[in-house]
């Protein structure tokens, strides 16, 4: 919540494994932070990327956007026009 003026840090993010299980998925971590309970929150503007591999552009955007669905926090926000053009 916030992006891209200032962004709110301190949301607890879910779903960051089941993304990065599926198969071709790669989460990248950004403005992530862990705290003493292991438990994942925001700790900035750009939070995760999520980038998957396939046989063809259709595929791995089908597979990325699926894997970006898995994961949530209050205020979430994405871009979904990345790799389209």
């Amino acid at each position: 919540a916030g992006y891209p003026e200032k962004a709110r840090t301190g949301d607890v993010i879910s779903g960051v494994e089941k993304a990065a299980a599926r198969p071709g998925v790669s989460v990248f971590h950004a403005g992530t932070s862990v705290n003493n309970d292991g438990e994942l929150f925001t700790s900035g503007g750009r939070v995760l990327g999520v980038t998957a591999t396939a046989d063809n552009l259709s595929e791995a955007l089908r597979k990325a956007y699926e894997a970006a669905g898995d994961i949530s926090w209050e205020g979430m926000q994405y871009r979904r026009d990345i790799g389209k053009k």
